[in-house]
């Protein structure tokens, strides 16, 4: 700041806006002062760009709501949550395996989750739904601790604490897919519950507007660490929630200035740089910096010589006074100067020792979340200053070794206990004990009387909700009926599905349609007009195609979610709509759309997720496969997302070539998911290759669920002494009908009969052959079973050929299942921009290579000539020698 040239006009203006604080408020003071802003600004005048306000607390003590229980009850309430959760990790950490755990994190947003579960979260009524609460993971100790006391957890559980394996296992983290009753979100994947909590009240804010579920005063409370903050995920959507006014809305930034190794801003001062960046998002940002034992210094410091040195003080610095202890505070902040030693002159080292962070004082707390669950019009974070192993002495507190802490020596378990007046004995500690006070004790009856008005406990989940009627396969007749001599995408198969789906009386509002800023590419447009594009604010302008067919039209009550180029808030908004069956009772039927290279590689971790927190809908990877996006190239080319996404347990994956089966497949999916209420998930691949499809032929509904059916068998007629050479052909997705073409010309140019097979999904049949056998592996005193890819292929007769857009891993996982000899093509490699026959030649995935393949195959049994291998290969043009596709 540069030198005062005339301090006594600076004090007439800093008076003069005292004057009108106290006398006119501060919504006058703010409305002055951002004229004078604007006047100044207009002027030419440089303005200052800060987005922070001074490093205090933004609730004056005198605006404070009280807090209105007992803060004595509430505080016993809370040291034997601490003891529990720190005996729950101990105790595990004596096993013999280690199963180590987190404490640390807890210690320092104790006060933070217990002012919340005494006053805010609400726990559902018949009124209205609960409250969604995104804990931070490392936290979970002190979750489990808390519901032991209210008795929804016993000490079996608390003693299984990472036994997962275990009937009465609990989780290490909060993980949904284990404890599907209490955990609501997965979130220790650090990032990734930010970013969900953000789309979680956009989706309830959609259902909201669109008045199908009334959010009525339901938050969505996110906590947060501050060194989480460095993860992209977790400030990369907070520009929605500002945009959007999503009010329902509450992060809870847990700011003990540490992350994993060391401080989170050494050098710097976290919390004011992430007041910066939530204001600059158009968020109410509320910091809870100090405790009441600093409001009387602070109001002392009427020069501001305090708050400048407050202001000035690293992060790094602020951590060195909590572990070095109240002389070395003494001497290094308070002893900068005359004025600031002024301020500590009447101090005792205990007195210093007491002044307090802001997110350890219950009344501040309480005071911040008053604030923020009545803040109208914007998202709310709330920064609370706390320190990291708050309670556990020299061993860990405030110390960069803080996180790692899963055990304590005696000597500082005992002084914890004398710190918190936990009731346990001396003799006692050895064991560690869990401490319940007995029921109808007046602990007890305080903590259960909270929850009861709250509307119940928390966390808890719902499993399932209402099924729903799906509509009959034979709604979706046209697609069932073949095209004819008409072209057709399996793109716009489903486009057409969708249509139809979206008309449905019993499910059409149910349905979701996302996509991120690439509808015409799949060519969804037509939906913009006829259900409108999702937008909290409804349409401001008149779009420019507004005398167009399919115009750009946004409504309030739109139906689409048009999440722009950013794949992972369209997943998330995906995980919001297909977890809407447990968090708002009221199912969602979600179906994402998306180029399939940009699918599970870029999103992966949340896709993971998905499957933890038992999410149901559909992933759609549009333009699939490595060979048909003409012209893309490598960047674009999708080769290995279905393997991918193959990966998540409960993600069924499906490489359908007709709108038939794209028909079938969707609609058992519904049925599973909505109507049986299975928590699965379906990615299937959509091509925007053109041609024609044929009617579904009878009776291969099955075969098509299951992952295998017979579409073609193409004979030979047999001369008199020679049995006909025959091969099995195996195809999928876009290659499916290079393989229909290869059985042609084997049958035509080589007098080879086959058998050719749609595989609908290579991963389904793994899974089943899996399952076979790991039954007949542990019962082998029964008949053994069989999988569905031997029961198809056990009668048939000559070598398996399967050929795919995808590497060769995809078709080679059903290898050990197949009941002949076995012959993969893939298309191993980084992807090339041609056309798409010259792509598939070069990967050699195409008619020709198929044919090959089958003749080489062939031979190797005697069945042909190996001439005939050759001959062929010379008569379709194919250079044996190139270099492989997979390193060139």
């Amino acid at each position: 700041m540069s030198q005062d040239d005339d301090p006594v006009e600076t004090r007439e203006w800093l008076d003069a806006l005292a004057s009108v604080i106290q006398n006119e408020g501060v919504e006058r003071a703010e409305y002055l002062l951002g004229k004078l802003s604007d006047k100044a600004s207009r002027a030419g005048t440089l303005m200052p760009h800060a987005m922070t306000t001074p490093f205090r607390n933004s609730i004056q003590p005198s605006d404070e709501k009280r807090m209105p229980g007992d803060m004595f009850m509430e505080r016993r309430i809370r040291s034997l949550i601490r003891w529990n959760a720190l005996a729950m990790v101990m105790r595990a950490n004596m096993k013999p395996d280690d199963l180590g755990g987190h404490i640390s994190t807890f210690s320092s947003a104790a006060t933070l989750y217990d002012v919340g579960f005494n006053y805010f979260f609400h726990g559902g009524d018949e009124s209205r739904e609960s409250d969604l609460v995104y804990f931070q993971g490392h936290a979970a100790p002190g979750i489990y601790a808390r519901s032991f006391l209210e008795g929804r957890l016993s000490e079996e559980q608390l003693d299984h604490y990472r036994q997962d394996t275990l009937e009465n296992g609990i989780s290490s983290y909060p993980h949904p897919w284990l404890m599907p009753d209490y955990w609501q979100f997965p979130t220790v994947s650090m990032g990734l519950g930010p970013l969900q909590a953000i789309y979680q009240a956009h989706i309830m804010k959609y259902l909201d507007n669109r008045e199908l579920v009334d959010k009525d005063k339901r938050k969505v409370w996110c906590f947060v660490g501050d060194g989480e903050c460095d993860e992209p995920e977790t400030l990369g959507a907070i520009g929605l929630a500002g945009r959007e006014n999503l009010d329902n809305l509450i992060f809870v930034v847990n700011c003990n200035l540490q992350r994993l190794d060391g401080p989170v801003r050494g050098n710097g001062k976290i919390i004011q740089e992430l007041e910066g960046i939530f204001r600059g998002a158009g968020w109410n940002v509320l910091k809870v910096v100090w405790g009441r034992h600093w409001d009387a210094i602070l109001e002392k410091d009427t020069d501001g010589v305090l708050q400048e040195a407050l202001d000035a003080t690293c992060d790094g610095e602020l951590q060195n006074y909590l572990s070095q202890g109240p002389a070395y505070t003494r001497k290094h902040f308070f002893g900068q100067s005359a004025e600031l030693a002024e301020f500590a002159k009447d101090l005792t080292d205990e007195d210093i020792l007491q002044l307090n962070r802001g997110g350890h004082d219950p009344y501040k707390v309480y005071a911040a979340y008053h604030e923020a669950v009545h803040h109208k019009g914007q998202p709310t974070v709330i920064l609370a200053h706390t320190i990291k192993g708050y309670g556990f002495g020299d061993g860990a507190e405030a110390q960069n070794i803080a996180h790692q802490v899963k055990k304590l020596d005696k000597d500082s378990v005992k002084a914890f206990r004398d710190r918190f007046a936990v009731p346990i004995n001396d003799d006692e500690l050895d064991q560690l004990p869990y401490y319940r006070p007995a029921e109808g004790s007046p602990e007890n009856q305080y903590l259960q009387k909270r929850r009861r008005e709250l509307g119940g406990y928390l966390p808890r989940r719902r499993r399932d909700s209402t099924p729903l009627k799906i509509p009959e396969l034979k709604t979706f007749d046209k697609l069932l009926e073949g095209t004819g001599d008409r072209e057709m995408s399996t793109t716009m198969a489903f486009v057409r599905m969708l249509t139809t789906l979206l008309k449905d009386k019993q499910v059409g509002k149910r349905v979701v349609p996302i996509v991120p800023d690439e509808a015409r590419t799949f060519g969804i447009e037509g939906l913009f007009r006829q259900t409108g594009i999702y937008t909290s604010e409804g349409q401001q302008y008149t779009p420019e195609d507004r005398d167009q067919i399919m115009y750009y039209r946004e409504d309030r009550k739109g139906q689409i979610l048009q999440e722009g180029i950013n794949e992972a808030g369209a997943m998330c908004a995906w995980i919001g709509a297909a977890t809407a069956y447990s968090h708002h009772d009221y199912p969602l039927i979600p179906f994402y759309i998306f180029y399939s290279m940009f699918g599970y590689q870029r999103v992966g971790d949340l896709c993971w997720a998905a499957g933890d927190m038992r999410a149901r809908g559909f992933l759609l990877g549009g333009t699939s496969g490595r060979t048909t996006l003409n012209g893309e190239g490598l960047q674009h080319q999708d080769g290995h997302g279905l393997i991918l996404h193959n990966v998540v347990p409960n993600c069924l994956t499906y490489d359908p070539t007709f709108g038939y089966e794209v028909a079938v497949i969707i609609r058992e999916g519904m049925r599973r998911m909505y109507q049986e209420n299975e928590s699965i998930y379906y990615y299937i691949t959509l091509l925007n290759e053109n041609y024609q499809h044929p009617a579904m032929p009878k009776g291969v509904e099955e075969g098509i669920i299951r992952g295998l059916y017979q579409l073609d068998s193409l004979d030979v007629a047999e001369e008199a002494e020679n049995a006909t050479p025959r091969v099995q052909l195996l195809g999928s997705g876009a290659i499916l009908n290079e393989v229909r073409a290869a059985a042609q010309m084997l049958k035509e140019e080589f007098k080879v009969g086959s058998d050719v097979w749609s595989v609908t999904s290579f991963g389904e049949l793994a899974r089943d052959g899996q399952h076979v056998a790991r039954w007949n592996r542990l019962h082998p005193d029964k008949t053994n079973r069989t999988s569905w890819v031997h029961d198809q292929l056990r009668d048939q007769t000559g070598p398996v050929i399967a050929s795919t857009d995808y590497i060769r891993l995809q078709s080679e996982q059903i290898r050990a299942f197949v009941p002949a000899p076995y012959h993969v093509l893939g298309t191993d490699g980084f992807g090339r921009s041609d056309t798409r026959w010259n792509l598939r030649a070069f990967f050699e995935v195409d008619r020709y290579y198929v044919v090959v393949a089958a003749l080489s195959a062939l031979a190797e049994e005697g069945a042909v000539e190996r001439d005939t291998v050759i001959e062929a290969m010379n008569q379709y043009g194919i250079d044996r020698d190139k270099p492989n596709p997979v390193s060139s």
